[in-house]
């Protein structure tokens, strides 16, 4: 039962007048709130007071805030539905506080610090006006009696980077909670391929990289910059990342022919290659011509015993031993591959440093596969040592990166940028360690560069379509380049589909029909080149979501949720969309069904990263062992 001031507790109202009228003769104000509330709340309650009824309810407080305090300039934040002031549209409106969702969080900086004082706001999507509160000591905020929709959160602090964290999808009664990374302001500059840069400029061009990998962890809890939609991107393009390696990795060295170069004489040379195994069963040269023959058609089981016994008759044979290895690791007998390269370093004491380059590659490959990536990332960073090409500076970073060490993972690809300018796959792995640890704008910046190395490849633009999707205001250039994605590939769906996304986030809200006009175009014109694309449907829904075009919507979001059943998000907004139009039967019914698929989404993600181990490293100047939210491109790096 709400209180309400009554004789019986009149004598605590004097006590407040008192205070009101010190407080009157000190500062010349005529306030009674601070002594109201002192006199008549309780602990662990916020009090609620109606000035017209009198009436004074006390609301629950979450027992991790130390006290709750009303300014009196953001009264909306809790006491909209009491008091009649102007709501913002992250506030219930004509709901009971009870029902209202709640959005908390924690904002660190890079070395794991609380944040306090950081400015948090709340928006709406679609929406101009938001709510705003700042963090406590502990670093934390929360935002309650939140009505159900999408909203972004963005913070920001004097001395650090903004972080946004946006598509936070809330229904009723919902609570979630964001972890925040915040970084200092000073810690990058941008970088550039062709122009000096003060993060490059701290790498020096020598054999020892300013880290040392110390050992590993699981990832559980590991954190990470910005926000879970930002990690979840940063994780896809650490993979992403992975698939830029070329068949080049596997091949065998140069002096032999590439792997799947096979003539139109196979079959003849085959038969010919046969009968001379008939004649000398043991020969090395007769084994190892069939083997190679059959390695190079990629039947690489049957080339196994084939290029072993070559071995046995001439271990010396350098190019046979290492196709026997690749054909080992071709037919997944990786423990035997592995033994097959260990001998060879062990016996060929004449190796060049290009052949020992190879080999140790190849064996940083096969522990990656065996699951030592400890072992792994050190045979990478032995293989650049020795011979510091393109290939062995990718491989080596993207190990780092795919273990979540980012900072060491910028080191490396930005070393390997500095000596192989015109590798855009390097440059598209500095950007995805860039993203990762959290420099969107400068990520974005280098995968510009990167697609403008090799325009025709569409690895860079999708790398900033993905990215595009965390950044509610990419850099100009991310425009541009996915504008060319779309020109040249026309009849590429995801060219289409990103160029469209960029046109909506930077149009939309505004008065520019025409820009929306072509995102709109773009969409449709992707889900007609792929109508698996469910992506393409999601954000036509978003579209006409925004312009109140709620048949159009529901539309939209039924072919989403057709092409991709699984995706949460789609039922969310279907969800909203049933709920704008009145049928609450059916929005209900969506909107469980986005809890179910959310769970499971999380579910399986956290166990995915859990499986994957992370790298502990150690700075040169730093003794104690960091993780990958450490600075990464702190100065202190240089030497």
């Amino acid at each position: 039962m709400p209180g309400v001031l009554t004789d019986e507790n009149a004598s605590t109202l004097k006590l407040a007048k008192l205070g009101q009228t010190a407080e009157g003769e000190y500062k010349g104000t005529r306030l009674i709130a601070d002594q109201f509330i002192a006199s008549f709340v309780d602990s662990g309650n916020a009090l609620m007071f109606d000035r017209r009824p009198l009436e004074y309810p006390l609301l629950s407080v979450p027992p991790h805030l130390r006290m709750v305090i009303c300014n009196w300039s953001r009264l909306a934040l809790l006491f909209a539905a009491m008091l009649s002031l102007p709501t913002p549209p992250s506030l219930a409106q004509g709901a009971p506080p009870q029902q209202g969702a709640q959005v908390e969080g924690i904002v660190r900086d890079s070395t794991g610090k609380p944040v306090a004082e950081a400015s948090v706001r709340l928006q709406e999507e679609g929406r101009s006006n938001s709510a705003e509160t700042k963090t406590n000591v502990d670093g934390a905020f929360v935002f309650l009696a939140v009505s159900a929709g999408t909203y972004s959160v963005r913070l920001e602090k004097s001395g650090f980077r903004d972080a946004i964290e946006d598509s936070i999808k809330l229904t009723a009664a919902e609570k979630k909670h964001y972890d925040f990374v915040l970084r200092t302001s000073e810690v990058s500059a941008p970088l550039s391929s062709t122009a000096s840069s003060s993060s490059l400029a701290a790498i020096q061009l020598d054999d020892r990289p300013n880290f040392t990998v110390a050992g590993i962890t699981d990832s559980t809890g590991a954190g990470g910059h910005g926000s879970e939609t930002r990690m979840r991107t940063g994780e896809a393009l650490a993979k992403e990342t992975l698939s830029l390696e070329s068949g080049e990795s596997r091949e065998v060295p140069t002096a032999a022919p590439k792997a799947g170069a096979v003539g139109h004489e196979t079959h003849a040379s085959e038969s010919v290659l046969r009968a001379a195994l008939l004649q000398n069963p043991r020969g090395a040269e007769a084994n190892h011509r069939l083997g190679e023959t059959y390695f190079h058609s990629e039947r690489y089981c049957e080339a196994i015993p084939l290029l072993e016994t070559a071995y046995q008759v001439d271990p010396g044979d350098h190019l046979n031993a290492f196709d026997l290895a690749l054909a080992l690791q071709a037919c997944g007998e990786l423990a035997q591959a592995r033994e097959q390269v260990v001998q060879m370093l062990a016996q060929e004491k004449a190796l060049g440093k290009k052949d020992e380059a190879d080999l140790r590659r190849l064996l940083g490959d096969l522990d990656e596969k065996l699951e030592d990536p400890l072992g792994a990332v050190r045979e990478y960073e032995h293989a650049a040592g020795l011979d510091a090409t393109e290939l062995n500076y990718f491989a080596w970073g993207t190990e780092l990166l795919l273990h979540r060490a980012a900072g060491p993972a910028m080191e490396v690809f930005g070393r390997g940028v500095r000596l192989h300018p015109d590798s855009a796959r390097l440059l598209a792995g500095l950007g995805a360690a860039l993203y990762t640890s959290g420099s969107a704008d400068e990520a974005a910046q280098r995968l510009c560069e990167a697609s403008d190395l090799e325009p025709a490849s569409p690895a860079p633009y999708l790398f900033l379509g993905q990215m595009q999707a965390g950044d509610p205001a990419p850099p100009p250039c991310v425009e541009q380049k996915l504008a060319r994605f779309a020109q040249d590939q026309p009849e590429n769906a995801l060219a289409n589909y990103y160029y469209g996304v960029a046109l909506w986030k930077r149009d939309q809200g505004s008065e520019n029909s025409e820009s929306l006009e072509r995102a709109e175009a773009l969409l449709k014109k992707a889900s007609a080149i792929d109508p698996k694309l469910d992506a393409a449907y999601l954000q036509l829904g978003n579209l006409y979501f925004a312009r109140a075009a709620f048949q159009e919507a529901l539309a939209a979001y039924q072919k989403a949720v057709a092409a991709n059943p699984l995706g949460s998000e789609a039922h969310y907004r279907l969800g909203l969309t049933y709920k704008r139009i009145g049928e609450n039967a059916k929005a209900q019914r969506e909107i469980e069904e986005y809890k179910q698929l959310e769970k499971t989404e999380a579910a399986t993600i956290e166990r995915q990263r859990r499986e994957l181990r992370q790298f502990l490293f150690v700075l040169q100047d730093q003794p104690s062992v960091s993780h990958s939210t450490s600075d990464p491109l702190s100065p202190s790096v240089s030497k």
